[in-house]
């Protein structure tokens, strides 16, 4: 990739061009969830083994974190463009919904104790 930093239209647009060159076409939705499920599945498992009490297994041995949650994020792309969802806006969206609803929730959450 030739750009380092994409944007999420950026990623939209690559991820569809390549299904519809190198990937032929969309699995459906309800078989993208499934896999979005799967993948989130896996990214919980390495977590839980390098973050959490679980050991590691064999073959989790050579599994990265970073290739898990890019895995993710692919899937979550397929499922935005085929359901005409642009996730640049959703996010500004998002953001700005979190933003006002949380503007002092977290700051007044003494779980959260003192920021370090």
């Amino acid at each position: 990739m030739s750009n380092p930093s994409p944007t999420l239209a950026q990623i939209q647009a690559q991820t569809d061009a390549w299904i519809k060159t190198v990937g032929v076409r969309y699995f459906s939705e309800l078989t993208n969830m499934a896999i979005l499920t799967e993948e989130v599945g896996e990214l919980a498992r390495l977590m839980a083994r390098t973050y959490g009490d679980q050991s590691f297994k064999s073959s989790d041995l050579n599994r990265d974190l970073g290739e898990e949650m890019a895995d993710v994020l692919w899937v979550l792309v397929c499922l935005a463009n085929q359901t005409g969802i642009d996730l640049t806006d959703a996010w500004a969206k998002r953001m700005e919904a979190k933003t006002q609803r949380d503007a002092t929730r977290h700051l007044n959450n003494p779980k959260l104790g003192p920021a370090q």
